[in-house]
C-alpha cells in the first residue's frame, strides 16, 4: 500500500519538511509533495486583503487540480511601528530586483524592514508573526491560526529558518536573545506560528488521510 501523501501548495523546501515532521508525529508514512513534485498549473495572485483568504485560495486551487487532501498557509510579519505591516506583503515588501542584482527576496526584504525601522528605538520594535493554514479535502475545509511575539533586532542574524528569521527574537528567547534563525529546528518548531498552527491541523490531517480500519 503507497503512503498516504497530502500536497502543499509551496515551493519552499523548508515549509515542506516542517510541515512533514509535524504531520509524521501523528501518521509516521505521511508523504508531503510540494508544488516542484506536482504537474505544474496556474497558480493564484495572492490577492486577499487577510491570510486566511490567501491559504483558501490557494488550498482550494491546489485541491481542485491535484486532486490530494490539499494544505496551503500565509504568513508574515506584523511590526507595530509599522501599523501591522509588511502582513500579508511580507513575501514582496522588498519588491522585485533590480536589472543585475543577485539579492534574495529574503535579503531584499530584510533590508528594506530594518531601514524602515533604523531609527525606531528598542522599546518600540514589537513584532509578531502571523500564520494561517488552510486545508481543503473531499470532506470539507478548516483553517487554523499561530503566532508568535517577539521584536526585530538591528542587525541580521544566524543562519537557519528563512524569510524574516534572522532579525527576529521571540519573547521565548527574549533573554539569551537569539534569533529564530540561530534556533535549532526543534526549538524553532515549539514556538513558531506555524508550528502552532500546524499542530493544531495535524491531528485532523492525519484522519482525513489515515486508511480507513488503521
Amino acid at each position: 500500500m503507497s503512503p498516504p501523501r497530502v500536497f502543499l501548495a509551496s515551493r519552499n523546501a523548508k515549509k515542506i519538511a516542517e510541515m512533514e515532521r509535524i504531520l509524521r508525529e501523528h501518521l509516521p508514512a505521511v508523504q508531503v509533495v510540494g508544488l516542484d513534485d506536482v504537474a505544474a498549473y496556474d497558480e493564484p495572485v495572492e490577492d486577499q486583503p487577510t491570510f486566511e483568504g490567501n491559504a483558501l485560495l490557494k488550498a482550494r486551487r491546489g485541491f481542485e487540480v491535484t486532486g490530494l487532501p490539499t494544505i496551503a498557509d500565509d504568513s508574515g510579519l506584523c511590526v507595530d511601528a509599522l501599523n501591522g505591516m509588511p502582513g500579508v506583503l511580507s513575501a514582496r515588501w522588498g519588491g522585485p530586483p533590480h536589472p543585475g542584482e543577485r539579492d534574495s527576496a529574503d535579503l531584499r526584504n530584510n533590508r528594506l524592514l530594518l531601514a524602515q525601522l533604523s531609527d525606531v528605538p528598542d522599546e518600540r520594535r514589537g513584532a509578531h508573526f502571523v500564520c494561517a493554514v488552510a486545508f481543503c479535502h473531499p470532506g470539507g475545509e478548516e483553517i487554523v491560526h499561530g503566532r508568535m511575539d517577539g521584536h526585530v533586532i538591528r542587525e541580521l542574524r544566524g543562519a537557519g529558518g528563512f524569510g524574516y528569521d534572522v532579525l527576529f527574537v521571540a519573547d521565548e528567547h527574549a533573554a539569551q536573545g537569539r534569533t529564530s534563525a540561530e534556533l535549532s529546528r526543534e526549538e524553532k518548531d515549539a514556538i513558531s506560528h506555524r508550528g502552532r498552527a500546524l499542530r493544531q491541523l495535524a491531528p485532523i490531517v492525519a484522519g482525513v488521510l489515515r486508511p480507513s480500519g488503521a
